[in-house]
């Protein structure tokens, strides 16, 4: 054989037929829900029950969404804004403070603090709902959002610091000692210079407490009641009924409340992997 055809043989040879296999499967199990997802917003309630989720829209149209916007999910989007900004926003300015205390104070009380918010990450929050509750009862603020906003962004607080001590790590004791000599503070510091080398590691937080806050369930289910104070997680019960489920309209919501959040996630998703990578310090 030809030169040239012998590298195509041992090209062919080494494919990796396994994992393109592998990867055909997973394609089809990611793209199948998505497409049946969104053919289903496509159809009336009368055409998604007599074609089936998988079949092609026969007269395809936006009924299914303009049902959803004509009816309260402009609210629980605003709702749901409001306390993912607030969580995102909270996390944040205490993660960063917190975590810029323990690296930078070698004390064993900032060791002790440290040691409290890791283990914040073995608690879940069905375990201290009740406690929860009644806290939040006893503030006067059940029904409201900022009895969801609290304790969301008190439970994103100890995977936040976490990452956020690992990204602080990383900076140079040299950097620290240069700001120093010029006769810079703590305060100054982290300003101007903890702040903007961890931007990836805050981006990271940010993220993750909005994710959190975005997709809350028990929070908002436990502490909240009244329509007013509802979220888009809460509010998809409205096409839930007591004999039957608009699965058209219901879709279209999911679907509407995946595009904020997701949007968000395509502008830091370099930060995100990137602030990941620094968990583990040096």
């Amino acid at each position: 054989m030809s030169p040239p055809r012998v590298r195509r043989a041992a090209r062919w040879r080494r494919f990796n037929w396994a994992g393109t296999l592998g990867a055909l499967i997973w394609l089809v199990i990611v793209v199948v829900p998505l497409y049946s997802m969104v053919s289903s917003t496509l159809q009336t309630r009368p055409e998604y029950l007599d074609n089936g989720p998988l079949a092609l829209p026969t007269d395809p149209g936006l009924g299914s969404y303009r049902q959803v916007l004509e009816g309260d999910f402009p609210r629980y989007l605003l709702n749901t804004a409001i306390v993912t900004v607030s969580c995102a926003a909270i996390v944040i300015a205490l993660a960063v403070t917190v975590s810029y205390v323990v690296v930078r104070n070698r004390s064993p009380w900032s060791r002790r603090t440290f040691q409290l918010f890791l283990l914040g990450l073995a608690i879940p929050s069905q375990a201290v709902i009740i406690p929860v509750y009644w806290i939040i009862t006893e503030l006067q603020l059940y029904d409201t959002l900022l009895a969801v906003i609290l304790p969301t962004a008190a439970f994103s607080l100890p995977v936040s610091v976490l990452i956020l001590v690992g990204t602080m790590r990383d900076i140079d004791e040299e950097m620290y000692e240069s700001m120093a000599l010029d006769g810079a503070g703590p305060a100054r510091m982290l300003v101007q210079l903890v702040v903007p080398v961890a931007r990836a590691g805050i981006s990271t937080a940010g993220v993750f407490a909005a994710l959190n806050a975005w997709n809350g369930f028990l929070f908002p289910l436990i502490l909240t009641q009244s329509r007013e104070s509802r979220v888009l997680t809460l509010g998809l019960y409205d096409f839930v009924g007591e004999f039957r489920v608009d699965i058209p309209a219901l879709l279209a919501a999911v679907v509407l409340s995946i595009v904020p959040i997701f949007t968000a996630y395509l502008f830091a998703r370099r930060q995100l992997i990137n602030g990941l990578m620094g968990v583990g310090g040096r």
